[in-house]
């Protein structure tokens, strides 16, 4: 195997025996050999709306296969077979439409070459060996590796949010189409300039995904709400909710309601707690533990059973008893526990068997007591702006700095907790993400009633961080983003958060710093070329960064 794709991967350079995440050889090829036949997928989509015949069939798939090879996400290889398989019977529908398509058009076959990934073909019994030549290394220059995988590992991120909007039922045909186009531009042999601009295309069509998902999820649930969120826990058994899908959050609500079973967050599902649609269950209960890494004793103290909705599920050790109580569902994938299936069409996904569990188990055990606050996304901030304004104007606050992203269990990462301990009394920290677990629970205080940790949400709500700051940059009259008094100090682990990071750098976002360490996946020509364009720092020490920031360096 070979993984770089998330942030703690071997020496920064490459997991080669098995993944830091605890993913084994077998699982990661099989991921490979998947996306290997999306791309072959691709290639026909692409053509087919090249002949203006789009195809929009295997949209859905496109984005669920990308999903599924997110790290912590999916460890069942059956699944991955089975997907693979599925992949190779949509390519080749999709090949013999284009063939039809083509003869129609031109009054001929077509001859032309096209790359392996749309046309190999094998059994299940070949999988195994194919998967192992159609990984990263397959190809050999290190720089167009670098600018592929960069790409690749940003679709994804784009891939997971433009699922949730779908499950929602909102699309957009743009996100779809360069879904494909993307992916097929990896079969090919592209100038340097072609791939950085397909890159930072990706980072345009982040934007676009997450205001979907953005309006996906508040015209469904509604604007989230300032928000103090019961850390605590009942005297009922209850059932805990991981990952990032909200349609779960709403069937498993309902189900569960008027049941005598109590519904908690975890990790990356705390915002659910700041919609008002959530708010009118009074079997919602609150939040439960801390971000994705600390699950092994969270999960065991919790008691009752739990269901991961999306990515963030960690390998279970050996000394770990709640396999029994672990429910996947969607794209998630673990063997030996128990997947729910997806919804019929028109209908919701049966949560009766986790329900039944839950009756039988014991309330959960207590890890802390109090609150926390959240809920301010661009639609609450911008209720209070003329507060926000008045303090900077003041001079109560002097400065914002993003501390948006991800969480992980990399010691390094207490950076970000000593960051914001140390910040100046008047400055505010804005941010998105499970990164706000190391340090939302620190009473920080407030200035003028503005708490000093305004959390907009799910690591896809980053995006309402750069709605509140283009903005400010439209009440203060400034003409570039980066004039702002505003900072970034962003933590990534994941494949969403490098979509987050594109994002940024397309909206012309300029010396962010980002850590623990910058990504392995770009090797250092590549990585030179994004340092000097967009000004991207590597963390350094607590201090010496506090006091850059603070002189808008």
């Amino acid at each position: 195997m070979f993984c770089y794709q998330c942030q703690e991967t071997a020496k920064n350079a490459g997991c080669t025996i098995k993944g830091m995440c605890g993913k084994p050889e077998e699982t990661a090829n099989l991921q490979d050999l998947l996306i290997f036949v999306l791309r072959g997928i691709a290639v026909y989509g692409a053509k087919l709306k090249e002949l203006g015949h789009p195809d929009r069939t295997n949209d859905d798939f496109v984005l669920q296969g990308l999903f599924a090879t997110i790290t912590n996400a999916n460890w069942d290889d059956v699944r991955f077979e089975g997907m693979i398989e599925e992949a190779l019977n949509r390519r080749d529908a999709l090949k013999a439409k284009f063939m039809d398509a083509y003869k129609a058009k031109n009054g001929k076959e077509y001859t032309d070459s096209l790359p392996e990934a749309a046309t190999w073909s094998g059994p299940v019994s070949s999988f195994a060996e194919k998967a192992k030549t159609v990984g990263i290394q397959a190809t050999e220059d290190e720089d167009v590796r670098s600018l592929r995988e960069f790409l690749i590992i940003g679709l994804k991120g784009v891939a997971a949010y433009a699922e949730h909007a779908a499950v929602l039922g909102f699309r957009k045909p743009e996100i779809d189409d360069f879904m494909l186009e993307a992916l097929a531009s990896t079969t090919k042999d592209l100038s340097v300039d072609e791939m950085v601009g397909l890159v930072m295309k990706a980072g345009e069509t982040a934007v676009t995904t997450m205001a979907l998902l953005d309006e996906a999820n508040t015209t469904t649930y509604g604007n989230p709400e300032i928000t103090e969120v019961n850390i605590g826990v009942g005297t009922k058994p209850g059932i805990l909710i991981s990952g990032h899908d909200l349609k779960d959050m709403e069937e498993l609500l309902k189900q569960t309601e008027g049941t005598g079973i109590d519904v908690y967050t975890h990790g990356e599902m705390l915002p659910a707690n700041y919609y008002p649609a959530f708010k009118k269950y009074d079997h919602f209960v609150g939040n439960y533990g801390g971000s994705w890494w600390h699950q092994n004793t969270e999960f065991e103290d919790f008691n009752g059973p739990i269901l991961l909705t999306t990515n963030c599920l960690v390998p279970l050790k050996k000394s770990n008893t709640y396999l029994d109580r672990l429910y996947t569902t969607g794209v998630v994938g673990y063997e030996g526990a128990k997947h729910i299936a997806e919804r019929p069409e028109g209908g919701a996904k049966d949560f009766s068997g986790i329900i039944a569990q839950a009756k039988q188990c014991s309330p959960p055990t207590e890890l802390e007591k109090g609150t926390i606050v959240g809920g301010f996304a661009h639609h609450q901030v911008t209720a209070l702006a003329d507060k926000v304004v008045d303090a900077v104007k003041s001079g109560a606050i002097k400065r914002f700095v993003v501390m948006a992203g991800c969480d992980g269990r990399q010691k390094s990462r207490e950076y970000y907790t000593e960051v914001a301990e140390n910040l100046p009394k008047d400055t505010v920290i804005l941010t998105a993400g499970c990164a706000k677990f190391r340090y939302n629970k620190l009473n920080l205080g407030d200035i003028g009633g503005i708490p000093r940790v305004l959390d907009a949400g799910q690591c896809n709500d980053s995006y309402s961080l750069a709605v509140i700051a283009l903005k400010l940059k439209e009440i203060f009259e400034l003409e570039d983003i980066n004039d702002l008094p505003v900072s970034y100090d962003i933590a990534w682990y994941e494949q969403k958060a490098v979509a987050v990071l594109l994002a940024l750098l397309f909206l012309g976002v300029k010396g962010i710093r980002l850590g623990p360490t910058l990504p392995g996946f770009l090797s250092p020509n590549v990585a030179k070329v994004v340092i000097e364009k967009f000004d991207l720092k590597p963390i350094g020490t607590v201090q010496e960064d506090i006091a850059a920031m603070m002189a808008g360096k």
